[in-house]
């Protein structure tokens, strides 16, 4: 069984659970009839250290659990969830800095990261889409002021 995980924006946290109640619980990069959110789907990336360690080789820091600040929002069922977290402003921020120049060197690093190469190194390349994707989606966050939550459910 794996972990779903969902990163999308919202003006604010109140908005954010409000999606929360008005989607059931989730999921967000699902499309629903008459329901839009900016959302993209990322499987097993979870925002603490798979999605950390991105922000730590953006900002050529080492990685620690606190890099990325997560506040839990939501949480459903305690065992199998779902969950909403919001993400700092400033991992937002370092996402949403990531230039079309670095996504590239950004793939191979972060292909060779423990939680990513459990069966061997990524091609270089094989991460680019899921950079891009959160990339843009933290541009647009930013770009409207609002901030970047995750919702993951098992």
């Amino acid at each position: 069984m794996g972990v779903l995980y969902d990163y999308f924006r919202a003006k604010d946290d109140a908005a954010a659970v409000r999606l929360m109640k008005d989607f059931e619980g989730g999921p967000f990069a699902a499309s629903r009839s008459g329901m839009a959110v900016d959302a993209v789907d990322l499987k097993g990336i979870e925002p603490a250290v798979t999605l950390g360690k991105l922000v730590s080789l953006v900002r050529q820091v080492d990685w620690n659990v606190s890099l990325v600040d997560l506040e839990l929002l939501w949480s459903g069922d305690e065992q199998e969830g779902p969950w909403l977290m919001s993400l700092d402003r400033a991992a937002r921020d370092t996402l949403a800095a990531v230039s079309h120049g670095q996504v590239r060197e950004l793939s191979a690093q972060w292909g060779r990261i423990e939680e990513l190469a459990w069966s061997g190194p990524l091609s270089d390349d094989e991460m680019l889409p899921v950079i891009e994707k959160v990339a843009a989606l933290a541009q647009r966050a930013r770009n409207a002021g609002e901030d970047l939550y995750c919702w993951c459910c098992l």
